[in-house]
C-alpha cells in the first residue's frame, strides 16, 4: 500500500532526526574497497565533520539539512533521485564555482558530484524527489579512499569547537 501524501504538514527543525536514526538513505554498489574506505574514513573522524538531519519526508519528496565543517572531504557520490541544493550559510566550491548564501545547484539522478566546504564550513538544504534514496560512492580505488582519509586527518584538528556558519553570522 502506498502512503498517502499529506495535504498540509508543519515540521520543526528541533524535531528532525539525524540520518543515522532514519531509513531514508540506503547504500548501493558497495564493493570491498568502498567498504574498507568507509570504515577507515569513519575511524579517522568523518562523523565529526558533518551533521545531517531529515527535516521532512513524504512520498516522492524529502528535505534534508546538512552542515559540513570546513574542508570536509565529501566523497564523490550520486543518488538515485534528483537533488536541489540551497546554501543557507557558509560557502562551498563545486568544480571551479564558488557558491555562497542564497546560491544553489541541481544534480540529476545518478550524476556523480562532490563539493568542498569553505573556510567557515557550509550549511545546505537538500530537496529530493524521493522520500527514500540511495547513495552510491564512485571512488572504487584504495588511492581514492586514501585521499579522503588524508583529507580528514588534515582537516579534523580545525573542527574542534567550530560553529555553524549561521551561528557565526548571528554573532557579527
Amino acid at each position: 500500500m502506498t502512503a498517502k501524501k499529506p495535504s498540509f504538514e508543519v515540521y520543526r527543525a528541533a524535531d528532525a532526526p539525524p540520518y543515522s536514526e532514519t531509513s531514508c538513505m540506503e547504500y548501493s554498489g558497495i564493493t570491498p574497497v568502498i567498504e574498507d574506505g568507509i570504515v577507515r574514513a569513519t575511524a579517522e573522524g568523518a562523523d565529526d565533520g558533518n551533521e545531517v538531519k531529515l527535516l521532512f519526508s513524504m512520498p516522492g519528496m524529502s528535505l534534508t539539512y546538512a552542515w559540513f565543517k570546513s574542508g570536509f572531504p565529501l566523497p564523490l557520490h550520486s543518488h538515485n533521485a534528483d537533488c536541489l541544493y540551497y546554501i543557507i550559510a557558509g560557502s562551498l566550491k563545486l568544480g571551479t564555482e564558488e557558491l555562497g548564501p542564497g546560491d544553489g545547484f541541481y544534480v540529476g539522478t545518478d550524476v556523480p558530484y562532490t563539493y568542498k566546504p569553505g573556510p567557515e564550513g557550509v550549511e545546505v538544504l537538500e530537496f529530493r524527489t524521493a522520500d527514500a534514496f540511495d547513495i552510491r560512492f564512485r571512488g572504487n580505488t584504495t588511492a581514492f579512499w586514501d585521499k579522503i582519509v588524508d583529507g580528514l586527518r588534515k582537516e579534523k584538528p580545525g573542527w574542534e569547537g567550530q560553529r555553524k556558519p549561521t551561528e557565526l553570522a548571528g554573532a557579527k
